[in-house]
């Protein structure tokens, strides 16, 4: 019998991608619809104009679409969206993937048939975020990739459907609570514009600026990529329902050789069969010649140390193949090169040198091999493949200058790859679905073709000429088989056949054809009829939003009752910014366990909530007293105990409709999150029928990462309560020389803070007027004197609007995003 499989889910870029895609192998595949509004806007996607032909081509095959909408949206952008996610349902999409609450409630309030996806920047690791994801909305929840398949398969016993990578980039940080490209700049993470600072290289140093880092470990934010080939069967048995590929910003050659992989794994394994183990290195070879930074299968056996990350480097690795073992200049050549900006060419003078390489991988001819000097690694170089060699061989190449012997080849780029994913691409017809023919040819009846797919979704036939006797010789079986079975140009493939067959029949081939191509024209409409009967009421405008909502900007709260907010990290700094003037006190769950604490502290929860974190998390939820909340989950065990529970900035509130639902899900208190602008805080603040507050001071929270960042220095002593690295001041110095600080708690997960301190004092008269009543000073960072001056500062702007003053304005070389917009 065979095994049920999860489905296949790639990523297409755009249409060609898309193409691939199907050509491959998947079950279903996601990509853009628009630039706007997914986490890779950086990707080609697609448009009104070639959308729907793509889901035609997808269904008839057997292929469902998924459309990204995997970003926060701002207040003004929701009717926007909502009219996307109209059209672009309409046109034929099967299900949204969506990070923000907001927009899930509202598509799943007003179109409850639409099919909605959480996002995995939704920042969901357990199975109480799970099964409220379920009760919101959601058919499926994509999980975290820091999950370990003991973690996964706990979640899964919730009933929950689960989506899972696979294969592909890993980010550092937990999806959906970087803030690392936006504190650098003007980009955000959670607006699909990720510039990817964790590739670049970093130093870690101590106060002084002395290096930390070991030798060869320039990257200390950069992870190989996700890796579960041969990992496949155990998530099939956890209960993985989909496995998810990354790699919308691929090209067609890695889409043909990646999902065609996966899929050549999966057949067997629902089969029951075992490759060979020469096919077994040859599929692994084809992965490892696709796009990669080396590969890890860490966070799946529930580790995330070392063999987690690509600390040398960050670009393709592709697979190493040999190495120099001679290298001789020729002579050198002139060259023509084009000038600049249209300018005149020039000729250049470069060297020509033979480099041979000995191989104990085979290569092909055309492949783009990659070779790069250990001791100098940054003066690599690109060839060539002269021809098709076998390991144990040795190749001669032309190479621009004189290589070191010992240096490591790579094959980067294959050209068979190349050249599959380039036919597959331009492919009218990528893939055809099977299916069952029933042919009927009774003497003085019409003739008739049935067909039927071979999963039984859908069948069609169509009837033609009535037959008659043979006046010469009489068709048979095999005939009719032949030439009902030519659908070379149809989306169609003839895998079994039904006859009734008179004896003595006669007829027209060219008959047969005519009807042959009647039924699968029928078939494919058949196929694509729910599709085309789909009807949706319109999407509305931002007021009709609101009206909904029962929200306006008329009721905001009042404004004697402002309070000054701390995070603290002892018992003696929380008396001494008491004392300076901070009303309001938080501290992390960790902080509170040591010592004896002033009453009225409220624990801090962490942004990440595993079923490991839930012992030391949980007890501090408590009924009636305040307690702040970094991940869905905890909100969800907040409200169920009748706590009081306030968003942190980490769960991002953008729009009113997030708002609404969050407030409705138990939140008695909104931080907003770093990213927004000054505009957007004045927009939503007065809408909240909770206090709103907005942290004014103190290092923004940049990544939190799984990995620690300290095992850069190669001295992990696995023992984070004596790990001497972590009660040292340190930093990541970046090639601009900013320092950005790092910390890693006792579970081992670093946070990496801003370079810049943010400082929004000068915007506390606006921040008040616009309806915010908390304003927070966060002192993870600070000295008790740095901490205490912060408090005063506050205590001192909050009063300058009091009395109708301008506050002081921001200190040298801090930074704010109350500005401008994140892009």
């Amino acid at each position: 019998m065979r095994r049920p499989l999860p489905e296949l889910l790639a990523p297409a870029g755009g249409p060609e991608e898309f193409n691939a895609a199907l050509y491959a192998g998947a079950d279903a595949i996601y990509c853009g619809f628009g630039n706007t509004f997914n986490a890779r806007r950086g990707a080609q996607s697609f448009s009104s104009n070639n959308f729907g032909e793509a889901c035609d081509r997808a269904h008839i095959a057997g292929v469902r679409v998924y459309v990204t909408v995997n970003v926060v949206i701002r207040d003004d952008e929701m009717p926007s969206v909502l009219a996307l996610v109209r059209r672009a349902w309409l046109l034929g999409a099967d299900a949204f993937i969506i990070q923000d609450w907001g927009l899930l409630y509202e598509v799943h309030k007003r179109w409850p048939n639409i099919e909605c996806h959480i996002s995995t920047q939704a920042n969901v690791h357990d199975a109480r975020a799970s099964r409220w994801c379920k009760s919101a909305g959601a058919s499926r929840v994509t999980l975290s990739r820091e999950l370990s398949l003991v973690e996964i398969g706990r979640i899964a016993q919730t009933g929950v459907e689960l989506e899972c990578f696979c294969h592909g980039a890993i980010c550092i940080c937990y999806s959906g609570v970087c803030q690392m490209s936006s504190c650098g700049g003007d980009r955000s993470a959670n607006r699909g514009s990720c510039a990817q600072p964790c590739r670049l290289p970093y130093e870690l140093v101590d106060e002084r600026g002395a290096v930390l880092s070991a030798p060869d470990r320039g990257r200390p934010l950069c992870p190989k990529d996700f890796y579960s080939f041969e990992r496949l069967d155990r998530m099939i048995d956890v209960g993985v329902r989909s496995l998810k590929v990354e790699g919308r910003l691929k090209g067609p050659d890695y889409l043909v050789s990646v999902i065609g992989t996966y899929r050549k794994q999966l057949d067997d394994l629902a089969e029951g069969t075992k490759p060979s183990k020469e096919e077994f290195e040859n599929r692994k070879t084809s992965l490892k010649r696709a796009f990669n930074r080396d590969f890890t299968d860490a966070y799946l056996l529930g580790t995330s140390g070392d063999e987690l990350m690509s600390y040398v480097r960050s670009n393709n690795r592709g697979e190493l193949v040999g190495e120099v073992v001679g290298s001789q200049l020729l002579g050198r050549t002139k060259v023509r090169r084009g000038g600049r900006g249209g300018g005149r060419e020039r000729l250049r003078t470069i060297a020509v040198a033979q480099t041979d390489v000995e191989l104990f991988r085979p290569v092909g001819e055309g492949d783009l091999l990659e070779i790069r000097p250990k001791d100098e690694p940054d003066q690599f170089l690109t060839t060539y493949a002269p021809n098709d060699a076998a390991a144990n061989t040795t190749i001669s190449c032309t190479t621009k200058r004189v290589m070191v012997e010992g240096s490591p080849a790579r094959v980067i780029r294959s050209k068979k790859a190349m050249e599959r994913g380039a036919r597959a691409a331009g492919l009218e017809i990528a893939r055809r679905r099977k299916v069952r023919v029933m042919v009927r040819a009774r003497l003085g009846e019409p003739f008739e073709v049935e067909l039927k797919t071979l999963d039984g979704t859908a069948e069609a036939g169509a009837t033609g000429f009535v037959v008659e006797a043979a006046c010469t010789r009489a068709v048979t079986e095999g005939d009719l088989a032949e030439h009902v079975g030519r659908m070379g140009s149809t989306p169609f493939v003839p895998v079994a056949f039904d006859m009734e067959l008179d004896e003595g029949c006669g007829m027209s081939f060219s008959a047969v054809h005519k009807v042959r191509s009647q039924a699968c024209e029928a078939l494919a409409r058949a196929l694509l009829e729910p599709y085309s009967l789909r009807k949706l009421a319109n999407a509305p405008s931002r007021e009709a939003v609101r009206a909904e909502l029962g929200l306006d900007c008329t009721g905001l709260p009042p404004k004697d009752h402002i309070e000054i907010c701390a995070v603290v990290t002892s018992a003696a700094m929380a008396r001494k910014v008491a004392d300076a003037g901070a009303t309001r006190l938080y501290a992390t769950v960790d902080a509170l366990a040591k010592g004896k604490w002033p009453r009225g502290v409220a624990p801090l929860l962490d942004e990440v909530c595993r079923e490991a974190d839930h012992a030391r998390l949980d007890p501090w939820v408590r009924r009636d007293e305040p307690i702040a909340v970094g991940n869905i989950s905890e909100l969800v065990l907040a409200h169920e105990r009748g706590a009081l529970p306030e968003l942190r900035g980490c769960i991002p509130v953008h729009n009113a409709s997030c708002l609404k639902v969050l407030e409705n899900a138990g939140a008695k208190g909104v931080w907003l999150s770093a990213e927004l602008s000054l505009a957007e805080i004045a927009t939503l603040a007065p809408l909240a029928h909770v206090p709103v507050g907005v942290s004014v001071y103190g290092r923004t929270r940049a990544m939190t990462c799984e990995h620690c960042v300290l095992q850069v220095a190669d001295a992990c002593c696995k023992d984070c309560a004596r790990c001497s690295l972590r009660a040292r001041k340190t930093y990541l110095r970046g090639g601009k020389r900013e320092r950005y600080p790092v910390q890693t708690d006792l579970q081992g997960r670093s946070r990496v803070y801003a370079a810049k301190r943010l400082d929004a004092t000068a915007q506390i008269p606006q921040l008040i007027e616009a309806g915010v009543r908390r304003f927070a000073i966060d002192c993870t960072l600070l000295c008790a004197e740095d901490s205490i001056a912060a408090v005063r500062r506050v205590v001192r702007a909050v009063q300058a609007w009091r009395d109708g003053r301008a506050p002081q304005q921001r200190t040298p070389n801090n930074t704010g995003h109350l500005f401008a917009p994140i892009a």
